[in-house]
């Protein structure tokens, strides 16, 4: 019986596609190169959710996003970030309630096909966190907001070898402020936004 489970461990072990890796990130922000980062396309996510009826709170998240940091000397401080979401990406699990999102009572993405964010303003209060205020636009309406953003860490990955960024960030917005009333009181006005990214350093050359 042992004998036939470790034959069954090595034969699982050679199938394996990838080997298990351990490494350490850093939050000392004075180790993170200096440079344009990019949002990893594989490795984020933006979620808004709402109250629904009183009962919990329906989330939606979108599938297509892109972002760029600027990381400088002074680390969070002194950075700045852009982003750029596809609204027609906006995934409820619900196919009818995507279209009515999509369409001209809410984010209206064929005259509003993005919803963009740009930094404008930090303000530490941790050693790795702090708020970060920036320009809100949706459906071409734009007004600040600030995040919640924790730095988790820059280390190379183990295995592309890129230099890497990994940050979390929450806030909250009305969606009335951006002319999104449709579904009121029904869909409160209180949105809680949660993000998920990782920024690479690109190759030279890509």
């Amino acid at each position: 019986m042992a004998l036939g489970i470790a034959a069954g461990a090595a034969l699982f072990a050679g199938c394996t596609p990838l080997q298990v890796v351990t490494h350490s990130v850093s939050t000392a922000e004075a180790r993170v190169p200096q440079g344009h980062y990019e949002l990893d396309p594989h490795h984020w996510s933006i979620v808004f959710d709402v109250d629904h009826l009183k009962y919990s709170r329906f989330t939606m998240r979108f599938d297509r996003a892109s972002a760029a940091l600027d990381w400088n000397a002074g680390g969070l401080d002194a950075s700045t970030v852009t982003a750029s979401i596809d609204a027609a990406s906006v995934d409820t699990n619900v196919p009818i309630l995507d279209k009515l999102v999509k369409g001209a009572d809410m984010f209206d993405v064929e005259r509003n096909p993005q919803i963009r964010f740009a930094s404008t303003h930090f303000e530490r209060t941790g050693e790795a966190a702090g708020k970060l205020t920036g320009d809100l636009t949706i459906r071409g309406t734009t007004r600040p907001v600030t995040l919640d953003v924790t730095f988790n860490g820059f280390a190379p990955d183990p295995l592309t070898k890129e230099d890497k960024l990994g940050f979390s960030a929450e806030g909250r917005f009305s969606r009335a402020q951006f002319g999104l009333t449709t579904w009121y009181p029904a869909v409160g006005d209180d949105v809680h936004v949660r993000i998920q990214a990782e920024f690479v350093k690109p190759k030279a050359g890509s």
